[in-house]
């Protein structure tokens, strides 16, 4: 299924139905009083978190979501049909955006989680309302009110514990591939991967956490290069990032600098970011030029006071020591977060 992670949708609750004008008309009271009943609500527009769903597809295709309007009154005080709600499924993880004012409306995290975005009319009152000791046959009723409407912006963070970040072509989707079930497309070139991928992975007993292999980040991501800050914020919502480094290509250029390189664009594109616990990794130590740069590079980065981690996605050899470092990172921040908590 194609990722969509923006959509842009109008949405209206129902118009409450209108009051009714009527008057009893029994045999043994011909001028009885008023008796018009009330209309019926209008019915509400629900956005709605769903675990099934993974893209805003959907929505980018089909843009007007008008709710049903309330039943009109009736005589001998009926009041009109209530209009039944319409729900907006969203994968979660979705905000919801008021696409004039940017206000946030709604932030969808969890499964199940909904928020009624456009509120439906409340129905008009009937002429029975109205009558007094100086007005005892009202002939007027109220209009139903009309439903809330907008024009909303959905944007979708993906929810993953650790998002994976590095330069194109550096393995990241070979990685995932070799620690998850997720199967992304590889290939020997830049861009291979065009979506965000989400895998799950399984170590200890029974525990598990979620990465996400982040696409399209080069110099100039954060003001539109490449791919542009179109995945970027996915990392936003990851609690541990995982930097992925080759040192293996002809056109060598040294780790510490791509590094930076992929730091800055972070930086800029939003300043919390760097806040993250970052796990730094060199790729493809089985190829012979990673080996003879290896040293170096561990050296110069042990230097500025930061661990390395090596490992080959291909043979497999240092994943689970980076996959163990990742869960001792995860619970080291859900500690780090609960103690702020507390």
């Amino acid at each position: 299924m194609k990722f969509i992670d923006e959509a842009k949708i109008y949405v209206r609750g129902g118009h409450g139905g209108r009051g009714c004008v009527s008057f009893r008309r029994e045999k043994f009271a011909p001028r009885g009083g008023p008796n018009g009943g009330d209309g019926g609500k209008g019915g509400n527009v629900i956005v709605k978190a769903s675990g099934s769903h993974h893209t805003l597809l959907d929505l980018k295709y089909k843009q007007h979501h008008i709710a049903k309007n309330g039943g009109h009154g009736g005589g001998s005080n009926r009041t009109g049909k209530e209009a039944s709600d319409i729900e907006i499924i969203v994968p979660v993880g979705t905000l919801v955006k008021n696409a004039q004012t940017g206000e946030l409306l709604a932030d969808l995290i969890v499964h199940g989680q909904q928020h009624i975005i456009a509120h439906g009319g409340r129905g008009g009152k009937g002429n029975a309302w109205f009558a007094t000791s100086t007005n005892q046959t009202p002939r007027y009723a109220q209009e139903g009110m009309q439903g809330e409407e907008y024009w909303l912006l959905l944007e979708l963070k993906l929810l993953a514990d650790i998002g994976i970040i590095g330069l194109p072509n550096v393995g990241k989707s070979t990685f995932i591939s070799r620690i998850s079930a997720a199967r992304p497309k590889i290939a020997d070139y830049p861009f291979t991967t065009v979506v965000p991928n989400l895998g799950v992975v399984r170590y200890g007993d029974n525990e598990s956490f979620v990465v996400a292999d982040i696409p399209g980040l080069i110099k100039g991501a954060h003001e539109g290069m490449g791919m542009g800050t179109r995945f970027l914020r996915h990392i936003e919502r990851t609690s541990v990032l995982l930097h992925i480094l080759d040192i293996s290509s002809e056109d060598y250029v040294d780790a510490w600098q791509n590094y930076e390189i992929i730091n800055k664009e972070l930086f800029n594109f939003c300043s919390a970011l760097m806040e993250k616990p970052q796990i730094v990794t060199i790729n493809k130590i089985d190829l012979p030029t990673t080996k003879e740069r290896l040293k170096k590079e561990i050296d110069t980065f042990a230097q500025k006071g930061i661990e390395v981690f090596e490992f080959s996605a291909i043979t497999g050899e240092g994943i689970k020591s980076v996959v163990n470092e990742m869960a001792n990172k995860l619970l080291l921040s859900a500690a780090d977060r609960s103690g702020k908590g507390g």
